[in-house]
């Protein structure tokens, strides 16, 4: 026979019952000076968190002062809530705030480690990251060399890096003793970012990136 429980019991078990919480996914991106890529990627709907860091390489426990020599690139990790954004729409909005025909770095940043790459971390992923790929050839006439890797192991960034675009921490900088946000904003638009952005994109160029210098 089954026995009931006191209806008081019953009551406190539905109070302290969570919600379930809305799906989410992680993404890892490869898209140069992991600032920028956090940046224009935390302002998506349906995208939770951003974390710089780096991905790629064969070393243990990179830092920004060997993280290359290692193998590694700048990268984010993307946590997102697929009920408001898909994997799919995420690479295809990534591939259109860098330059996907550059192999050799991105904007003023050169070298491997700040080329960019998609890693997927399950066959799900990775069909969809190729699906965008294909699409961006299309538009680019097969010019896209932003490579589809496999999963790689993420490794956070320096505390320092987290959040630098709105950092109101102040340092020295070639732009005088400013603060992070301001240091950011006067690299992004010195490299040209979103300029370049545009030239390789056209009409194509996400357009709910901020302006340069903004």
């Amino acid at each position: 026979m089954m026995r009931l429980l006191p209806l008081s019991l019953v009551a406190a078990l539905s109070v302290a019952a969570p919600f379930a919480p809305a799906q989410a996914e992680t993404a890892v991106f490869a898209g140069g000076c992991f600032w920028c890529v956090e940046s224009d990627l935390e302002k998506l709907p349906g995208v939770r968190d951003v974390v710089s860091g780096y991905a790629g390489g064969k070393t243990q426990n990179p830092t920004y002062k060997n993280y290359e020599r290692g193998g590694h690139r700048e990268v984010v990790q993307v946590d997102f809530d697929e009920t408001k954004i898909s994997y799919g729409d995420l690479v295809g909005i990534f591939l259109r705030t860098v330059d996907v025909t550059d192999a050799g770095g991105q904007f003023c940043d050169r070298g491997f480690g700040y080329s960019t790459a998609i890693h997927p971390l399950d066959e799900k992923q990775a069909e969809a990251a190729k699906a965008e790929i294909d699409k961006a050839n299309k538009s680019l006439g097969g010019k896209v060399v932003t490579p589809v890797e496999g999963a790689a192991v993420f490794w956070p960034a320096e505390d320092y890096h987290q959040a630098y675009y709105k950092s109101d921490v102040r340092t020295l900088t070639r732009f005088g003793y400013i603060t992070r946000a301001e240091a950011y904003k006067g690299y992004r638009k010195a490299c040209g970012r979103d300029a370049r952005v545009k030239s390789v994109w056209g009409g194509e160029a996400y357009k709910g990136l901020p302006k340069a210098g903004s």
